[in-house]
């Protein structure tokens, strides 16, 4: 009952229209007696009677009048009919619409944890083939089961009301069918859980072949994904196939059920006409409307096939429409205002699935300061900063900024006054200066030339072939890495933030390039704390200070100068990567 009162709550706003539509779906299946009643008439007095002739002649306007009343009859159904599919498509699509948006609206509002959890595949199969087999439910199933079990009942009345005996010999038959779909809705609905699982298995799969082509093509790979493809495919062919079989196993005892509907009324109604008890009319009249009890005897198992689908459809729906992220926004500020930029953290811990990232870690950035964080992978230096803008919340301790607990502060206040550049750079299908002007759209152009200036990305900007309104490809398929780490530096740039994050965005770029990019970030004409993450030493050299990170914990603490002087990690990397160089100038040299 749970599924038809989330149906009911989200038909708000087409209840009347879809109530209307039940109700005229009822009126008109009910008028499926009226002509076999009016064909009786015709048989009775037309045909069959002893003065049928005399009839003809006498009672001709009685027959005319029988005959128009028929076809009006039946153009009332059909318009009724055409009416009521029509109103039933209008609420469907109407809840389509209105479900989608509140679903999409969710997933946004989800934290990063739940898209860990999710694949895209399986949101994308909620999101597209599972809403629509609800709307098809509400504007088809639902209606095929008013119908039948109305033309069932109008059929059942009538015939009662012609003769009871004879009607209770056909349904004789309805126990036995009511068993057999029984069964196979207990056993189909297992089925189709597994094989709506298997399509978004399916579907995740596609979409990370077709999002990681370049991959696919660099390791020539193509036999291998078209293999794992064809597998999930096939896997999903199977289960489709065996649900439809277990359709199958049913069909012929519905077939045979249906079917001897018309053998018991030739039978038993013959004989009953034989013996006078019921009129040659009153059987063409059984006989007129006997496929009000077959047919839907005959269609039960496509319905029940159909209905399993919606409920487990229905069921992943519900997943995500009431999901409830972790991180909320319960501070919602209507003025936003612009933050100092100061940002401290006190011993604060984050264990992500139960395994330690961050322990026991303390600093403290000024308003205006740059911190630069290095640490070797999986030190985490990522899940620090993503700790600012709360897309992950810590385990212990606090991160605050400006003196107060981000978890006290507006999220959307919050993530405003923090620009953000990460590695995994996504541009979207858009414009480049779309791209640029995302975090506000109403940009006057001549910003956004200025801050792709700052980010070193005007000059290849201008070289596209038109300009600032060159449309960049899906993930900014086009354009090389570092033309993409300049563009997202640019798009952080742009909202002029008080606290700037950049994680490794300037390890795809030149070192012409990155002290261009440096010597923007230092003149900046706004007030700005920057955190960097990088592993370049000349991007770090320049910082306030620089963090250095190793399992979690925080190992070294200093200046450029003060970390060379300790010796220890940062040393290292740096004669590391400058004996690199040096090597490198030699064999220049020697050529």
């Amino acid at each position: 009952m749970f599924q038809f009162k989330w149906l009911w709550h989200n038909l708000k706003g087409d209840r009347v229209r879809y109530i209307l539509a039940l109700c005229l779906s009822v009126v008109g299946c009910s008028l499926t007696i009226i002509n076999p009643y009016i064909g009786q008439r015709i048989v009775d007095l037309f045909i069959a009677s002893d003065d049928a002739a005399q009839r003809l002649t006498t009672e001709r306007g009685l027959l005319v009048g029988l005959g128009l009343a028929m076809i009006g009859f039946s153009l009332l159904r059909t318009g009724l009919a055409y009416f009521t599919t029509m109103l039933f498509e209008r609420a469907s699509q109407n809840l389509l619409f209105r479900v989608r948006i509140y679903l999409y609206n969710k997933i946004q509002g989800q934290d990063m944890r739940y898209y860990d959890r999710n694949r895209t595949g399986d949101l994308m199969t909620k999101m597209t083939g599972d809403l629509e087999m609800v709307r098809h439910s509400l504007s088809w199933i639902i209606k095929t089961i008013i119908e039948s079990l109305t033309v069932f009942t109008a059929a059942v009345v009538y015939f009662f009301f012609i003769d009871a005996e004879l009607t209770l010999w056909l349904l004789i038959l309805s126990p036995p069918i009511g068993i057999v779909a029984f069964i196979f809705a207990r056993r189909v609905r297992p089925m189709y859980v597994d094989l709506r699982e298997r399509l978004s298995q399916l579907n995740t799969t596609t979409q990370e072949n077709i999002a990681g082509n370049r991959v696919v093509k660099a390791f020539a790979r193509e036999d291998y994904e078209i293999k794992k493809f064809t597998e999930k495919s096939m896997n999903y062919s199977v289960a489709n196939k065996a649900a439809a079989m277990v359709w199958l196993d049913y069909f012929p005892y519905l077939e045979i059920f249906s079917q001897g509907f018309a053998v018991i009324l030739m039978l038993a109604g013959g004989l009953f006409v034989m013996e006078g008890r019921i009129t040659f009319g009153e059987f063409a009249a059984f006989s007129a409307l006997i496929w009000g009890l077959s047919n839907p005897m005959r269609s039960i198992g496509i319905v029940i096939n159909d209905i399993q689908r919606f409920f487990a459809s229905l069921a992943k729906i519900i997943e995500v429409y009431y999901a409830n992220p972790d991180i909320v926004n319960e501070h919602k500020t209507e003025v936003k205002r612009r933050y100092q930029g100061r940002i401290q953290f006190e011993n604060v811990s984050f264990k992500y699935d139960g395994a330690t990232v961050l322990e026991n870690i303390s600093f403290k950035i000024e308003p205006g300061e740059t911190i630069a964080i290095m640490g070797a992978t999986g030190s985490g230096k990522t899940t620090l900063i993503n700790l600012i803008p709360r897309f992950y919340d810590v385990t212990n301790g606090r991160v605050l900024v400006d003196g107060t607990d981000v978890r006290k502060l507006g999220l959307d206040e919050l993530r405003c006054n923090i620009g953000v550049a990460t590695q995994d750079v996504l541009l979207f299908s858009d414009t480049i200066d779309g791209n640029i002007a995302y975090g506000d759209p109403d940009m006057p152009e001549e910003d956004v030339m200025k801050f792709a200036k700052l980010a070193a990305a005007h000059d290849f900007i201008r070289k596209m072939p038109e300009d600032y309104n060159t449309i960049v490809g899906e993930r900014g398929v086009g354009l090389s890495g570092g033309q993409k780490q300049r563009i997202a530096l640019a798009r952080a740039l742009a909202v002029q933030p008080p606290i700037l994050i950049l994680d490794d965005t300037t390890s795809a770029v030149d070192m012409e390039t990155e002290e261009h990019i440096q010597k923007s970030l230092r003149e900046l004409d706004f007030p700005c704390t920057k955190i960097i993450i990088a592993q370049r030493v000349s991007t770090t050299a320049e910082a306030d200070r620089i963090l250095i990170l190793d399992n979690g914990r925080v190992i070294e603490e200093g200046t450029h100068a003060e970390l060379l002087a300790k010796r220890g990690y940062y040393y290292d990397v740096f004669m590391l990567q400058n004996e690199g160089i040096g090597r490198e100038a030699m064999t220049h040299g020697q050529k």
